[in-house]
């Protein structure tokens, strides 16, 4: 307070620089005094250190209001590197990979990483592990799981509360989840749900979705008072759909996130800048545009020391030189410049990848039905569809065919050596030979694999194993490439850039295979997830999501 009065000098003074009031939308030319790592004045200042910015534009840290961060395949510090550089300082992340090959375990040991991380990290308590009844984790969460993670002082809320039929439906179990006494603040995950399912959706406590793919269905949310979350993530891209929200109706409710994204999205384009650097480009205001990724993610998950240049908020600031690029000449984390620290990964963290032995036959598809469920894939969505296919059959057994664009899917149980294994069919891949193989797979994070050979999806699940997990491509009954993923067979222990060229190397690979998907990892991780419509597949089986039940392979 001696020091907002200007009768002590402030540790620094940013001065010269057009300061944002996320307020009432501003640029202010004043001082910005800052004080033990918080703002305590704007004006003019006197400190023990000047920071002249001559003319630039200073607004707060960007926040990224809903994201995973395994998504990123990076440790946690790797991560911050990244994400920093682009003004990115502080992140609401929802655990829930990490959650389920880890357990509760897995969570409080990443939340003792981020304590001394230069990158603001909050959780929310995941909600559903696993995702649905269709998946198999290490072991599901328990509402005291739940609870013991809301004790952690970084955990503020509830995270995406995917099982949204069981919510709608009333079903306790998930209600219980609702209802701990510790929270009242739960982010959702509602893809395509509206009318009075929404409303009951609502009605018991969700805040927030970050589904919404259509402008119609974003408003309907909206005006039943959530809060819009605004995704570009690296196949869900989202944003340039959603801005017409904006535009029309301003952007109380709104808030930028990322959700899942991939390292050659940060490399080329940025984390969220680039969702500011598109709205403006699309005709937002750089200032409606900034405030979505300052205050309004602060505001909904309640970060109220967090999101502004203001007396008493943390001093996150960003320098940048113009309003169209928006990538900052500096980043102040706590008013300095952020210090970066090397997380150890302990050996348990490592070796999570269990399996039953192996070989091509256990990938083979006995032959019956005359028609069959194919999954199609959607390019760069989320979403599947279906179709009815004649089954191109072999020796007995359904088989892939790439003169079909028909390929095998397959997801392998990983965490118990089971032996447990989905079989199914997918189209629109364009895979022609060989098989791909990932851990990542949303959200227990067995391996899922797409292949047109039965050998090489067999090679890819064993050298999975053998590496403790991470991205394999496999051809001519060998792995070709891989892309190692220790950390819980989610995160890689390596670099930015390393990591960013071996999968750029693995994608150039998959494109001469004939592999004609957009984000092929990606989309790969989610072709698992049981609570995206339409059809998906899981180690149980082919899941229908719209009927929320296990389907057959063949069609009646």
């Amino acid at each position: 307070m001696a020091v907002a009065r200007g009768d002590e000098p402030a540790d620094l003074v940013v001065s010269g620089g057009h300061v944002l009031s996320v307020f009432t939308k501003e640029w202010l030319d004043v001082d910005v005094a800052i004080q033990d790592g918080h703002v305590v004045g704007l004006g003019r200042y006197e400190g023990r250190e000047q920071l002249e910015v001559s003319g630039a534009y200073l607004v707060p840290g960007f926040i990224d209001a809903h994201m995973h961060l395994e998504s990123s395949k990076l440790m946690v510090d790797e991560f911050a590197r990244a994400v920093l550089v682009h003004g990115t300082t502080a992140v609401v992340a929802d655990p829930h990979e990490i959650a389920n090959v880890l357990g509760t375990d897995g969570i409080h040991w990443l939340l003792d990483c981020c304590e001394d991380l230069p990158l603001d990290v909050y959780v929310m308590a995941s909600s559903c592990v696993p995702a649905s009844q269709f998946e198999s984790p290490r072991r599901p969460f328990t509402t005291g799981d739940i609870e013991s993670l809301l004790r952690r002082s970084r955990t503020i809320g509830i995270a995406e509360m995917m099982n949204f039929p069981g919510v709608i439906g009333g079903r306790e179990s998930e209600l219980a989840k609702l209802e701990t006494g510790l929270t009242d603040h739960v982010d959702g995950h509602a893809p395509g749900v509206r009318g009075p399912a929404l409303n009951a959706y609502v009605a018991a406590g969700i805040g927030s979705d970050h589904e919404a793919m259509t402008f119609e269905e974003a408003l309907e949310k909206r005006r039943l008072g959530m809060w819009v979350l605004l995704r570009e993530a690296s196949i869900a891209r989202n944003l340039r759909d959603l801005l017409p929200l904006v535009k029309r109706y301003g952007t109380e409710r709104c808030a930028f996130c990322t959700d899942d994204r991939e390292p050659d999205f940060i490399v080329e384009q940025g984390h969220i800048n680039q969702m500011v650097r598109v709205a403006v480009e699309e005709g937002v205001s750089p200032e409606d545009a900034l405030v979505m990724a300052t205050i309004n993610p602060a505001t909904c998950h309640r970060l109220w020391h967090l999101g502004a240049i203001a007396p008493g908020y943390q001093a996150d600031i960003l320098v940048l030189d113009d309003l169209k690029t928006f990538n900052p000449r500096q980043v102040l984390k706590r008013g300095a410049p952020p210090r970066h620290v090397k997380v150890e990964v302990p050996d348990w963290v490592r070796q999570t990848v269990s399996l039953a032995p192996l070989a091509a036959t256990s990938f083979r598809v006995a032959a019956g039905p005359k028609k069959i469920r194919v999954m199609r894939v959607i390019p760069a969505q989320l979403v599947t569809g279906v179709e009815s296919v004649e089954p191109t059959v072999e020796d007995g057994c359904i088989v892939a065919d790439a003169a079909r664009d028909l390929v095998k899917i397959a997801v392998v149980e990983r965490h118990h050596a089971s032996g447990r294994i989905g079989l199914g069919f997918a189209t629109n891949v364009g895979l022609k030979r060989g098989a791909f193989a990932s851990t990542v797979a949303h959200d227990a994070h067995n391996i899922v694999l797409l292949g047109v050979d039965d050998r090489d999806m067999a090679v890819c699940a064993t050298r999975l194993a053998e590496i403790g997990g991470g991205i394999v491509i496999a051809e001519g009954g060998r792995a070709v490439e891989e892309l190692p993923l220790p950390v819980a067979g989610l995160m890689s222990d390596r670099p930015l850039a390393e990591v960013d060229e071996r999968l750029r190397s693995m994608e150039r690979r998959l494109n001469s295979m004939g592999v004609t998907m957009t984000s092929p990892f990606m989309t790969l991780s989610f072709l698992a997830l049981s609570v995206i419509p339409e059809l998906k597949i899981t180690d149980r089986g082919l899941v229908d999501v719209g009927r929320f039940e296990l389907v057959p392979l063949g069609i009646e």
